[in-house]
């Protein structure tokens, strides 16, 4: 993996490449997308992914406090809860991390299973949903995770965030889907956006890196490095 901007190098350090802020909170989104603009291949994310994606993609993991993603993503990519991994224990150490990430569902409707391996990871998974959520499934998933309640009839994502926050994750790391990702950044609580760019035409009607009505603000960004691997490009581009 080479980069190519600001400067040309032959070799990188990933780690420090894509080290989070030491001095504010900070969330990250990764996305990986088709060269015509599709975030899926055949209903999935992971069919655009290739070594250099999942290398970065295991790096942004092994660096953050939490690993954000809405439930549908988490269903259909077949999530699970999150492992330590001993690569990462001597740098989560020195930074205070707990050995693993957090996995953070969020979810409107709950129609989560408690059983599932979203259930079975190093530390308790968060459950993000509000306050008009369903009560009792509320209760079940509170014997098996965090649950936290932001807003009254649809999730407050900010003040989410917020609590994510409170709790000690304040290195986030956002994996979609693309309707979560675009209510994070309507809502300005966006500061990275590494977005991977395989090498592709898909076609179809799969949907964009962010998916929904279109924002009602500008969020620009500018770009921090962009490296290449047999064509793909990776690109990590911060809130101007």
């Amino acid at each position: 993996m080479r980069q190519l901007l600001p400067i040309a190098a032959e070799e990188v350090d990933l780690r420090s490449l894509y080290a989070f802020p030491t001095d504010r909170p900070w969330v990250r989104a990764n996305m990986v997308a088709s060269v015509d603009g599709s975030a899926v291949r055949e209903g999935r994310s992971e069919g655009l992914s290739g070594a250099a994606d999942k290398k970065v993609f295991g790096v942004l993991r092994g660096l953050c406090d939490a690993v954000l993603v809405g439930a549908g993503t988490a269903r259909v990519e077949g999530y699970r809860g999150l492992k330590a991994r001993a690569t990462y224990a001597e740098t989560r150490a020195a930074l205070g991390q707990a050995p693993a990430p957090r996995l953070v569902v969020v979810s409107r409707r709950l129609e989560l299973d408690p059983t599932s391996e979203l259930f079975a990871g190093a530390l308790r998974t968060v459950v993000v949903t509000h306050q008009s959520s369903n009560e009792g499934m509320r209760q079940r998933l509170s014997e098996v995770a965090d649950v936290v309640v932001a807003g009254e009839d649809a999730v407050d994502l900010p003040a989410a965030l917020d609590e994510l926050i409170g709790l000690g994750l304040s290195r986030i790391l956002c994996e979609g889907g693309p309707n979560l990702l675009a209510d994070l950044a309507g809502s300005r609580r966006l500061d990275e956006l590494c977005l991977t760019v395989s090498p592709l035409v898909v076609g179809g009607t799969g949907s964009r890196v962010l998916s929904g009505p279109g924002l009602d603000i500008d969020v620009p960004l500018r770009l921090a490095h962009l490296l290449e691997d047999d064509g793909v490009l990776l690109g990590r581009w911060v809130s101007a």
